[in-house]
């Protein structure tokens, strides 16, 4: 099994997307398409208030494809790896590279992101398979934008930080 076939999908629950995020039909499109050419798909889910594991807020969208043998963690943090068993996860599966996708571009994938990078994770992210919603501060497209941006210049000697689209990944995998 190729290393660059594992996909991250972080916060697609009904809870989340009940504030408005932008392009979610073709963002959970995209993801879509890169759950059906992953070899194992890993989704992160944001537990708190509203969002109780077993509750509506805390299942993942309805239009995502969870394949049978998908993992799952749950994170109380914006850091999917903060008090989680994530890397035992990916240590036990043996994954060192994987995608990124998901929601709260701003939050919980750029801490996921900037952690596993820190911790010698090799990553890509899809920059067309990530949402969040608009903030006080800019737009929602602008923020995807900017992080896409921060994301392809980020410094991490001796690692890979790597910002596709989801075309291009898909056409690699």
């Amino acid at each position: 099994m190729s290393a660059s076939r594992f996909l991250m999908v972080i916060d697609m629950q009904n809870g989340v997307f009940a504030s408005p995020r932008i392009n979610r039909e073709t963002c959970t499109s995209r993801i879509n398409q890169l759950i059906q050419a992953a070899d194992k798909v890993i989704f992160i889910q944001h537990a708190e208030e509203g969002l109780e594991p077993g509750s509506e807020g805390f299942e993942l969208l309805p239009e995502l494809i969870q394949p049978a043998d998908a993992l799952y963690v749950t994170k109380t943090a914006c850091d999917a790896f903060y008090r989680t068993d994530l890397e035992k996860v990916l240590r036990d599966n043996s994954i060192d590279e994987f995608v990124v996708c998901g929601c709260a571009t701003d939050y919980c994938v750029d801490s996921t992101i900037k952690n596993g990078a820190s911790r010698g994770y090799a990553m890509t992210v899809a920059e067309d398979a990530h949402t969040t919603a608009n903030r006080p501060a800019a737009l929602a497209e602008t923020l995807i934008a900017h992080y896409n941006d921060v994301w392809r210049n980020f410094t991490i000697p001796g690692n890979t930080l790597l910002v596709k689209s989801t075309a291009d990944i898909l056409a690699a995998w």
